[in-house]
């Protein structure tokens, strides 16, 4: 249940319109719902403004059928991550409405209107067309979350021409999140180009001595960039939560 669905269930027993009883039975599923294989925390929305989030990795498809049904029934925003297509399709079997972002492997449905107070737009910066997977995941999940998002991409620094042509349009943006494989160069070049805070998204893109994103995150943990920080490899999904949270006003 989401702030706005809360306050209006309580103007209803305020008015008389709905007994306390009523209201009762509605608030039952606070703080979550037992499904025995999951507690579905109903409770998220109005403690951080976002719903939970389904991470379909590592879960069977009926397993996230049923969570997301009822995230739904509660009247919250649905988002999943980390979505195959088989899965995608058994998820719009259920909930015709559901928009599967294939690329970003991620699955949205919006059951109520989310006009979050930002102070800006997120760029999201990708390094190669290789790492637009991890990039989409965190200019979905932001735009979800209600932010304005630009998207800025295969500007990687071995064509740092590219990365220039753009300086300006990156100087407007009021949170960054940039997403690179290889050495992860990308985040302390970007860095050193503006005075917000850059997210760095290591990616599993690589050659062998890549460690599957192991050289990435090293090197972005030690940018030279005081304005960077890091989250895991590949959590594109992270870097957009956390980008949302300091876009908010």
């Amino acid at each position: 249940m989401h702030r706005e669905l809360l306050k209006q269930l309580l103007a209803e027993v305020q008015s008389g319109e709905l007994s306390v009883e009523q209201a009762l039975e509605k608030l039952k599923l606070l703080p979550y719902e037992d499904l025995s294989f999951a507690k579905v925390d109903h409770h998220r929305s109005l403690r951080q403004d976002l719903p939970e989030v389904i991470f379909a990795m590592g879960k069977t498809t009926d397993q996230v059928v049923s969570i997301a049904e009822r995230i739904v029934a509660s009247g919250t925003n649905l988002l999943i991550t980390r979505v195959t297509p088989e899965t995608a399709e058994a998820v719009q079997k259920v909930l015709p409405k559901a928009c599967y972002h294939k690329l970003a492997r991620v699955i949205t449905l919006r059951t109520a209107d989310l006009t979050p107070a930002t102070r800006g737009t997120i760029g999201i910066v990708a390094a190669g067309t290789a790492d637009l997977a991890v990039a989409e995941e965190a200019a979905v999940t932001a735009e979800f979350a209600g932010n304005s998002v630009e998207r800025f991409y295969d500007v990687g620094v071995a064509g740092l021409h590219r990365l220039l042509s753009i300086t300006a349009k990156l100087q407007q943006m009021q949170v960054i999140v940039c997403v690179a494989g290889m050495e992860a160069a990308l985040p302390s070049v970007v860095g050193g180009l503006v005075a917000v805070p850059v997210i760095a998204v290591p990616t599993s893109i690589g050659y062998g001595a890549h460690f599957s994103g192991l050289a990435a995150l090293l090197g972005a943990l030690n940018s030279c960039s005081s304005n960077v920080t890091v989250v895991n490899i590949d959590n594109g999904f992270g870097a957009g939560f956390v980008a949302t949270l300091i876009n908010r006003k």
